[in-house]
């Protein structure tokens, strides 16, 4: 009988502790750092902390997402016309292998940042349980809106909630 109370009470402490590291990132929390390789074998890694004071759009994504791949072309379009008002994008590729991400890139040119996850580590840390899955970052650090899936009829909240937290 108390075998059985101490594997109750370790396996409940066991769940509290898992429970606490797979929080997911909600709204006003703040964002988790990253430091991801880019995409291409040429350019920089990508950091987080190498943004300060910027609207950060973090977007999780693959090449085998449908909504994903409608969704890019059109962050691209808001990059444009939001960079110079200090948004950043940042689209992080978790295909594995990371040429799958490479191909899709080749059709689809996008100007914006693209880290590759092909481990699912940020994914991880983010707790993204679908494809795609964004996060807007205020210059404050802070989240500022989580969003799920795409829909192209979705680009107004996107947009309202970027020009709402830029910092100029």
């Amino acid at each position: 009988m108390m075998k059985r109370v101490f594997l109750a009470l370790g396996l409940g402490a066991a769940a509290s502790v898992l429970s606490g590291l797979v929080h997911a990132v909600e709204e006003g929390d703040p964002a988790p750092n990253f430091l991801l390789p880019s995409i291409y074998a040429d350019q920089p890694a990508i950091a987080l902390a190498n943004m300060p004071g910027k609207t950060v759009y973090v977007d999780f994504w693959a090449s085998w997402c449908a909504p994903c791949l409608t969704s890019l072309p059109l962050y691209n379009d808001l990059y444009a016309k939001y960079r110079n008002q200090g948004l950043e994008v940042v689209a992080i590729n978790v295909d594995n292998p990371i040429e799958d991400g490479l191909d899709f890139l080749l059709d689809t040119p996008l100007d914006f940042l693209i880290p590759s996850d092909p481990e699912g580590e940020m994914a991880t840390q983010f707790n993204v349980i679908g494809m795609p899955s964004s996060y807007l970052i205020g210059p404050d650090g802070e989240v500022k809106l989580v969003h799920m899936g795409f829909r192209p009829s979705d680009m107004k909240m996107i947009e309202d909630a970027i020009v709402a937290n830029l910092p100029n």
